[in-house]
């Protein structure tokens, strides 16, 4: 599939230096608009609004949905006022917020400004709810049902309705207070007698989510319970709006990111990597940077505070790195699982002391198989005496059970007290576990060999 759509990219750039725009417009109308934006990304700036002017008026909605911000921000001022409300009407209320939240303030103006005022009111409604929440990503473009209807009345008003609405898989019962009752698929209508109630046919025990709910939160529960669309209820559970699986995705892919992103010490951006400029990325990066350079000069100060044993058993400075690195590496290891079952809701902190018993045991059964491999290794390979030998495996099993216990502590703690755990990952904890192993190290050090 995927060659095959490289072959048309190719077929198109061809008939675009042929000027043969007919036969690009044959081409595009047969693609899915994600694959005609994905196109666009690799065109010059110059040449997207001659081919998005090329599309009908629903593909060329659903194509500048997919659309890179910055390729966006420039087709709507290359727009006239006609053409961008033409974009505009064909869009879905929850796509236009995610545009508008994405574009700088006199882009937003005039987007705005071409919208019809019961739209307008509505996106200013939904850009009211906190970033994160699950009211900032929801659309109120749904199907809502009356209990006291008839099944064939129901079909009857989605027939009517649905056209514009994102989905009309899931309907939603509510009272005349819009207040939420249940919902009814479109399959229990379909297998349904026209002559049912929906109050007798309608699911009373549907998953909702309240306004304010985290939008991690929200994503998490399509994937627990397998749903197409959630409802959004407010304090006295009247249905405002619904998620559908589509933003839920976009959720799980946006908070994945910034996660793996926290947990390399990156401070997280919405852009494609080569949207981003040198200079953002830089400033991304170098923040943290600094930090774990400055934190790890304690590392420093530890070994230059024991310069004297080092001087009199030097055969130690050799294994420095060892230590560090495997010490970071158990860290990181029980860290990345915990910081993973506390974003899916497996882990709470009332069971941190579960973690911690569990953890402290599978890290005395790594840190034992290390020393031991390491004890032979030593004397076999590395020739070093007993004593120093016991000195290392010793400060092995010792470091890998004070990584694993900072590295499964810390995360949670950190949702505790309202940090995001991803930021208590590898190299956080990397630098910890180094200044703990080399203190370790030396302390046994001097006890064993009496330096």
């Amino acid at each position: 599939m995927e060659e095959r759509i490289t072959d048309l990219d190719e077929k198109i750039l061809e008939l675009l230096e042929e000027k043969r725009y007919p036969d690009i417009k044959s081409i595009l109308c047969k693609m899915n608009s994600a694959d005609i934006a994905a196109l666009f990304e690799d065109l010059n700036m110059v040449r997207i609004p001659l081919l998005f002017r090329l599309l009908p008026k629903v593909l060329a909605a659903e194509t500048f949905v997919e659309m890179e911000p910055g390729a966006q921000a420039m087709l709507i001022h290359g727009f006239s006022d006609n053409e961008l409300k033409e974009v505009l009407d064909e869009l879905y209320l929850d796509d236009a917020v995610d545009i508008v939240e994405e574009m700088p303030a006199n882009v937003v103006k005039r987007i705005l400004s071409n919208t019809d005022p019961d739209t307008r009111k509505m996106i200013n409604e939904i850009l009211k709810y906190p970033d994160d929440s699950a009211g900032s990503i929801m659309t109120i473009e749904y199907v809502s049902l009356r209990p006291s209807m008839s099944v064939e009345e129901a079909i009857k008003r989605i027939r009517r309705t649905g056209v514009d609405k994102e989905t009309i898989y899931t309907c939603y019962v509510t009272d005349a207070n819009r207040v939420l009752l249940g919902t009814v698929s479109i399959k229990d209508l379909l297998l349904s007698e026209e002559t049912e109630l929906i109050k007798d046919i309608m699911n009373i025990n549907g998953i909702s989510v309240h306004t304010m709910e985290d939008q991690e939160q929200v994503a998490n529960k399509f994937n627990k319970y397998d749903l197409l669309a959630i409802p959004v209820v407010d304090d006295e559970n009247r249905l405002v709006g619904i998620v559908t699986f589509d933003d839920a995705i976009d959720v799980m892919q946006d908070e994945a990111t910034e996660d793996i992103k926290k947990m390399a010490a990156i401070i997280p951006s919405d852009k494609a990597y080569f949207r981003t400029t040198v200079f953002e990325t830089w400033k991304a990066r170098i923040p943290w940077l600094l930090l774990l350079m400055i934190s790890a000069t304690f590392t420093g100060m530890i070994i230059t505070s024991f310069e004297d044993a080092l001087a009199v058993q030097a055969v130690l400075t050799a294994f420095i790195p060892m230590l560090m690195d495997t010490g970071g590496n158990s860290g990181g290891q029980a860290s990345v699982t915990i910081i993973r079952a506390l974003s899916l809701g497996e882990v709470e902190f009332s069971d941190i002391f579960r973690v911690i018993w569990k953890e402290f045991r599978v890290a005395v059964a790594c840190g034992l198989t290390l020393s031991v491999c390491n004890f032979v290794k030593l004397l076999i390979v590395d020739r070093v005496s007993i004593s120093v030998a016991l000195v290392i495996c010793l400060t092995l099993i010792a470091t890998v059970i004070i990584a694993k216990f900072i590295g499964c502590t810390l995360p949670i703690l950190a949702k505790k007290i309202g940090f995001d755990p991803a930021v208590m990952a590898s190299p956080f904890i990397t630098t910890i576990v180094d200044a703990i192993s080399l203190l370790i190290y030396f302390r046994i050090a001097t006890i064993v060999l009496k330096i």
